[in-house]
């Protein structure tokens, strides 16, 4: 069994599902509303703990309905979350989320208690934790939090996963502190100024974030599947799996969950890609975020059934 260290945010998701997305200034009437546990660090726990990881999460919620619900459905998925701290002073992180009719979404997020999460918060929980085999960051937290959190991660030999979401310019030498990069195309888009207009122009961006201090990269496609970079290595495009798409929601946090436990098993970036591009797949085919994350024996029946498995 993997022990993953989740540091990121819990938020509470509010979903409507819509026939299209409005236009600025226009009112569309909904169909479906859920309330969904969320927020990209709980969902990245959950879908490892899931998956078959022992799961540690530090992060902060704040001291209202929203958060306590959001840390019981923690316990309830077995996750340890003696690190998750409660705030006196900020609401717990709320994300706004309406999905269409073909699974895609479109998000807003309040992040509350998440942006109060703070360095020392981090240093505790590490004094009190065993070494993680993989810690997984993406980032809505602080930066400062998640750079003292890589640090002491390469410090004791862990595998650091870096989800970089929502893509925002990160501090000089941050990249060195990280094993793996896990972005989408837009995420990979911003982190390097290129225009993904085609495979090829994929390939140069993410050559590109490699140069920039990390040599291991898995670029998520959505319905395209996922590409590796490893090293100098020539890259390798992972096939999509076939599924009937209802909520595209938290899909990247599947796969990254997905990553992180394969990785911590020991499996290499190629296979670890594999089980997390079966994740990210399932996923999809249930509305909601922590609920839509799949369980081991999907994941590896899935990847039995095209033949493709572990």
């Amino acid at each position: 069994m993997s022990y993953v260290v989740v540091v990121g945010s819990l938020n509470m998701d509010l979903v409507v599902r819509v026939p299209r997305f409005p236009t600025p200034g226009e009112t569309v009437l909904g169909q479906d509303f859920g309330t969904f546990p969320g927020g990209k660090g709980a969902n990245q726990a959950v879908a490892a703990a899931r998956l078959g990881a022992k799961v540690s999460m530090i992060g902060r919620v704040g001291d209202d309905n929203l958060g306590h619900d959001l840390i019981q459905n923690l316990i309830r998925e077995g996750i340890d979350i003696q690190h998750v701290s409660v705030d006196d002073t900020e609401p717990t992180g709320v994300a706004m989320i309406t999905v269409d009719e073909e699974g895609q979404n479109a998000i807003a997020v309040a992040s509350g208690a998440n942006m109060r999460l703070q360095s020392a918060d981090v240093e505790r929980a590490w004094d009190e934790i065993e070494p993680p085999d993989v810690l997984v960051m993406p980032l809505e937290v602080p930066l400062e939090c998640l750079l003292t959190a890589a640090k002491l991660a390469q410090n004791v030999g862990s595998t650091v996963i870096l989800n970089p979401a929502p893509a925002r310019e990160l501090p000089d030498g941050f990249l060195q502190y990280i094993n793996v990069v896990v972005p989408n195309e837009t995420e990979t888009s911003i982190l390097t100024g290129s225009e993904l207009t085609d495979s090829s122009m994929t390939i140069v961006a993410a050559r590109k974030l490699q140069s920039m201090g990390v040599n291991q990269i898995v670029l998520t496609l959505g319905a395209s599947g996922a590409l590796i970079l490893d090293g100098e290595e020539a890259a390798i495009e992972i096939a999509p799996h076939v599924v009937d798409v209802v909520d595209t929601t938290a899909a990247g946090d599947a796969f990254v969950g997905g990553l992180a436990v394969a990785m911590g098993e020991g499996n290499s970036l190629y296979d670890s890609a594999r089980m997390a591009n079966a994740a990210g797949a399932l996923a999809t085919t249930v509305m909601g975020a922590q609920p839509a994350m799949p369980s081991r024996e999907s994941v590896l029946n899935l990847l039995i059934s095209e033949g493709d498995g572990l």
